[in-house]
C-alpha cells in the first residue's frame, strides 16, 4: 500500500523505477511546500521563523544520523558532539584564518566527517551493545576536548562566530538566514535522495538488511560502515555550522548527551529508514515543547495548575514530552510519521474501496 502507483503508470527502465518523484503531484507538492518557505517571511515573525530555521537545520542532522542508523543499520549515541564539532569549527575556521563564512561551512562539514571517520574505523567492526558504547566514548571524548581546547573552543567561555554573508549580502535576521538554510536543506537532502540510488547506497542498504548475504555479494562491510559514519559526520558538521551562524554563539555545555538522544528521537519518530521522515522528526521534535508550553500556558491559574505546580516545573515537563513522545512511537508506530503519511495517502488513493 505504500508504493501505489496510479493506473496506467507503467514504468518501463529502471530509470523511470528509480525517479526520486514517482508521481507527478509529489513533484508539484515539493515545489509548493519550497514556495510556501520562501515565501514565510512576508507572513510569520521572528520567532516563528526561527522555530523554521531550526527545524532545517536539525533535519539536516537527523538524516545524516538516519543515513547511519536507518539505512545502515548502525547506531550512534554521539551525534550531538558531531554537531558541536562543526559548529566550533566553522567558526574557528572564520576567526583563525579569516575564510569567508560562506566556505567555512562546507569546509566544517568535511573536517567532522574527517573526525567521523576516525571514530568510524574500530566502531566499523563492532555492532550491538559494543557499537553503541564506542559511540558513547566518542561523545565524551569530544566533550572532554571542546572544555580543554580554548585555542578551539574558547572554553567554558563559549566562541562568538559571524553571520553569513555573500557578496554584500549579510544574513543577520531570521528573514534572511530563513534562505541560507533552505538552500542548504534542498542541497543535503536532494544529495541523500541521489545517494539511495546509486551503488553505495544500495549497499549501505544491503548492509542493513543481511550483513552476512551483503558480504557474500562482494560488499566490503568495514568500508561501508566507515562510509556511513563518514556521511552521517558530515551532516552534522554542516548542521552544526549553519547552528553556529544562526546563533552567533557556541558553548560546549550545548553538545551533551540530552542532545544526542533527541537526535535519534528524531530519527525515531521520523521514520527509520525515510529520507522525509528525518525533516518530519525534526519537526515534531522541535515543535513539541512548544506546544507543551502552549497547553501550560493554557491551564496556567487553574485546578491542574495549583495541584501539579505546572508553573514551576515547565522545563521538566518539555523533558518528560519528548521522553513520553518516543516511548510512545516505538509502541504504537514505530515506523514513524513517514510511514503513516505513506497510509494515509494509500487510504486516499484507494477509497472508497478496501482493496
Amino acid at each position: 500500500m505504500a508504493t501505489l502507483s496510479p493506473a496506467g503508470d507503467y514504468r518501463t527502465s529502471y530509470r523511470d523505477d528509480m525517479t526520486i518523484f514517482p508521481t507527478r503531484n509529489s513533484r508539484i507538492a515539493l515545489w509548493l511546500g519550497i514556495a510556501l518557505v520562501a515565501c514565510a517571511p512576508l507572513v510569520l515573525g521572528r520567532y516563528e521563523l526561527g522555530l523554521l530555521i531550526n527545524i532545517g537545520f536539525m533535519g539536516i542532522a537527523a538524516l545524516g544520523l538516519n543515513i547511519l542508523v536507518g539505512f545502515t543499520g548502525q547506531i550512534s549515541i554521539g551525534h550531538a558532539a558531531f554537531f558541536g564539532f562543526g559548529a566550533f569549527m566553522s567558526a574557528w575556521l572564520h576567526e583563525a584564518w579569516h575564510i569567508p563564512v560562506v566556505l567555512c561551512i562546507p569546509l566544517a562539514g568535511v573536517a567532522t566527517a574527517l573526525v567521523g571517520l576516525v571514530f568510524g574505523a574500530p566502531a566499523a567492526r563492532l555492532k550491538g551493545l559494543y557499537l553503541a558504547i564506542a559511540t558513547l566514548a566518542a561523545q565524551f571524548i569530544l566533550e572532554d576536548f571542546f572544555a580543554r581546547a580554548q585555542w578551539f573552543t574558547g572554553g567554558v567561555a563559549g566562541r562568538i562566530t559571524e553571520p553569513f554573508e555573500l557578496f554584500g549580502w549579510r544574513a543577520d535576521r531570521e528573514d534572511s538566514y530563513l534562505y541560507v538554510v533552505l538552500a542548504a536543506v534542498i542541497i543535503m537532502f536532494t544529495f541523500a535522495a541521489n545517494l539511495m540510488r546509486t551503488r553505495d547506497g544500495r549497499a549501505l542498504v544491503a548492509v542493513r538488511d543481511h550483513y552476512l548475504s551483503a558480504e557474500v555479494m562482494g560488499i566490503n562491510l568495514a568500508y561501508y560502515r566507515m562510509l556511513s559514519f563518514g556521511i552521517a559526520s558530515f551532516y552534522a558538521g554542516i548542521a552544526g555550522a549553519l547552528y553556529a551562524h544562526y546563533l552567533l554563539f557556541v558553548s560546549v555545555e550545548a553538545f551533551n548527551i540530552l542532545f544526542s538522544i533527541q537526535f535519534l528521537g528524531m530519527v525515531i519518530i521520523g521514520g527509520l529508514g525515510s529520507i522525509m521522515g528525518s525533516l518530519m522528526g525534526a519537526a515534531f521534535m522541535v515543535l513539541l515543547p512548544e506546544v507543551v508550553q502552549a497547553a501550560a500556558d493554557a491551564v496556567a491559574g487553574g485546578a491542574i495548575d495549583r495541584a501539579l505546580r505546572i508553573g514551576n516545573s515547565i522545563s521538566f515537563l518539555r523533558e518528560m514530552a519528548v521522553g513520553a513522545a518516543i516511548v510512545l512511537f516505538l509502541i504504537f508506530e514505530p515506523d514513524g510519521l513517514a510511514h503513516r503519511w505513506k497510509q494515509i495517502r494509500a487510504y486516499w488513493k484507494l477509497y472508497p474501496y478496501s482493496h
